[in-house]
């Protein structure tokens, strides 16, 4: 987000990042990055996603594009392809929970050391997620979040990591704002840094720009080398090279 709290400086935020996504991921000018992703925003655009609807794959680009917004140098979570990432990951068994304990009991409001709670899987608890917090702009602003000035979108998206923002007056007693925030900035910096393979990193842009090797599985000929930058670009699992 462009708000201090959430939208911090992209270098440091990446770098923080990392330390809790390590396995799932270079700096580069305006020249170096978006170069290397001319075509993304059309690419983006003509996407068409596989799990969320019309109104739900707006509400993923505008947020996604407030949580990692571009800058004239550096490229965000649109550039980077982060939304396709998280529609493709809602198929997963992940998305779908297959590989999780769903049977109950549940208890929702539980602390989150004891795991994941929800009575329900993560394509759920977007579906959900997106469409209270829909309801919760228009009936105070009268636009769904995508169409809210960019203010706007910030303040809505921090009420919901603040948890101001009641989604049990909607008649939701399981799924809090909070939770749901902090589950699609969690997917959204994954979406970042993960392989191209997944979908997002487009070009592996956010790779470049923090002079992250990627797969190169062999470094034999460095080891003996100190003090000199890396000079190669990263390399995808699929075997691409940016």
């Amino acid at each position: 987000m462009a708000n201090e709290k959430i939208g911090i400086g992209r270098r440091p935020f990446i770098i923080g990042s990392l330390i809790g996504i390590a396995s799932l991921g270079m700096k580069g000018g305006v020249s170096s990055v978006f170069a290397a992703v001319p075509t993304a925003a059309e690419e983006l655009k003509n996407y068409q996603p596989e799990f969320f609807n019309a109104e739900e794959w707006k509400f993923i680009l505008a947020a996604c594009d407030r949580l990692i917004p571009s800058d004239l140098e550096l490229p965000g979570a649109l550039d980077t392809h982060v939304p396709v990432f998280i529609d493709k990951q809602m198929l997963t068994p992940y998305g779908k929970g297959e590989d999780w304990y769903m049977e109950g009991p549940f208890n929702s409001h539980a602390s989150l050391l004891f795991g994941y709670q929800m009575p329900f899987n993560l394509q759920v608890l977007y579906r959900k997620g997106i469409a209270l917090t829909n309801q919760y702009t228009r009936i105070k602003y009268n636009l769904p979040f995508c169409d809210l000035p960019i203010r706007t979108k910030d303040k809505v998206l921090h009420d919901l990591e603040s948890n101001t923002i009641d989604l049990s007056q909607f008649g939701e007693a399981d799924l809090n704002a909070k939770y749901f925030f902090m589950r699609l900035l969690e997917n959204t910096k994954e979406g970042y840094l993960a392989d191209p393979i997944y979908g997002g990193n487009k070009n592996m842009a956010a790779w470049k720009m923090i002079n992250f090797p990627g797969a190169r599985a062999s470094f034999p000929q460095w080891i003996k080398i100190h003090n000199v930058k890396y000079p190669l670009g990263p390399v995808s699992l699929s075997g691409d090279q940016a």
